[in-house]
């Protein structure tokens, strides 16, 4: 008998504790449930719509390209003599890079020199010739022939006393040439020409670059070439470069041109932007995204991602706070994102009242507690 009682008292007590478990659940889930109101209205987080003015931006991938990239290549063919610069080096415009072996130029131009001086003299016995024959013409000691000639003796002088002045001045060109300078400021590539190496004209002594500023080039597809162009020429701001990890470049760049032809394959456009390059983060070949303004929109309304909800078909819908104080499901078509926020293209004016947190516990028709995003926040911030 007492085993019986026992039993039915162990019964009565797991009963007991599991009615206290219930209601305790059900008084704690009241206590934490922050939806409803004492009029059983379920609180939600609201934000009005006012219309703003937004520069629509697209990114577009690029590669680096040098601002100015020089070849290097002598003049004159001859064996380097001497090299004053190295790889990587940073050089000014006239510094001098190489210096060819100038023996043989010295010598052609001395030889030209020489034949200058052989004109020279075989010019003035011309017009001693010809003022003797303009002498005899006029006491007729001489034919009006022999005058003729004197004077073509002179022309043909004074045509030989040019060219030959003409190869003096090459061959000094020449000999200019055997010093090579670098043409541009900026910086010398990896590879230059070795000292005793043979320079010819189809000889790549070094490349020098100028990377304090840089382009990037890019591909657009024609149908955003006429929104990029008319949102530099409005000045809707400039381009923002990002490298390979998204982080931003310290200077901002420039449309600089854009091709006026498209590739009749793949439909796109070139086009190229400008930017200072300091520090020399950006270096030719590098693969970068560059952020352009295409278009502005001067009254969009931009609801938060979350706050945009899917129904069964897959369309998406925003909850709005009616009038009355009641949740209403509408369908909206959406633009752009920026920054987190979506453009809302159709479905909602400004003025109106939306749900952007707890829009997922309320049906359509439910009543709501609107409280602001700002007030939310506020609340958050008094708890912590």
């Amino acid at each position: 008998m007492s085993h019986r009682l026992s039993f039915i008292a162990a019964i009565v007590g797991v009963a007991a504790l599991a009615l206290f478990l219930i209601f305790r659940h059900e008084a704690v889930s009241q206590r934490q449930e922050p939806s409803a109101d004492a009029g059983g209205a379920a609180q939600v987080t609201t934000l009005t719509l006012k219309p703003e003015r937004v520069v629509l931006i697209d990114a577009f991938p690029g590669r680096v390209a040098a601002y100015r990239r020089v070849e290097i290549r002598p003049q004159v063919t001859g064996i380097i003599k001497k090299r004053l610069v190295e790889g990587g080096a940073e050089v000014e415009a006239g510094e001098i890079l190489f210096e060819i072996d100038s023996a043989l130029l010295q010598a052609d131009l001395e030889t030209a020199q020489a034949g200058v001086m052989r004109a020279e003299g075989a010019l003035a016995h011309a017009r001693q010739g010809l003022a003797r024959a303009k002498a005899l013409m006029a006491e007729n000691v001489t034919s009006r022939k022999n005058y003729e000639e004197a004077q073509n003796d002179l022309t043909a002088a004074e045509a030989n006393l040019a060219e030959a002045k003409a190869v003096a001045h090459r061959r000094a060109l020449d000999l200019d040439f055997a010093t090579i300078r670098s043409p541009i400021s900026g910086y010398v590539g990896r590879t230059v020409a070795d000292e005793g190496a043979l320079a010819s004209s189809q000889t790549e002594l070094a490349v020098v670059q100028e990377l304090d500023r840089v382009y990037v080039d890019l591909r657009l597809p024609a149908t955003k070439l006429d929104g990029v162009q008319s949102a530099a020429e409005e000045g809707l701001g400039p381009a923002e470069i990002l490298d390979a990890d998204g982080k931003p470049h310290p200077r901002l760049g420039r449309l600089a041109l854009s091709d006026v032809t498209v590739d009749p394959g793949t439909g796109d456009a070139a086009v190229r932007v400008e930017v200072e390059n300091p520090g020399l983060s950006l270096l030719p070949g590098m693969y970068v995204r560059v952020r352009l303004p295409r278009g502005v929109l001067p009254d969009a309304l931009l609801v938060p991602e979350e706050a945009v909800v899917r129904n069964g078909a897959g369309e998406a819908q925003l909850v709005v706070v009616t009038a009355d104080g009641r949740a209403e499901r509408r369908n909206v078509d959406l633009g752009d994102a920026i920054g987190g926020r979506l453009v809302v293209t159709a479905g909602l004016k400004a003025g109106e009242m939306i749900v952007i947190r707890g829009q997922d516990r309320v049906q359509d028709g439910m009543r709501v507690s609107p409280v602001s995003a700002a007030q939310d926040a506020a609340t958050a911030a008094d708890t912590h």
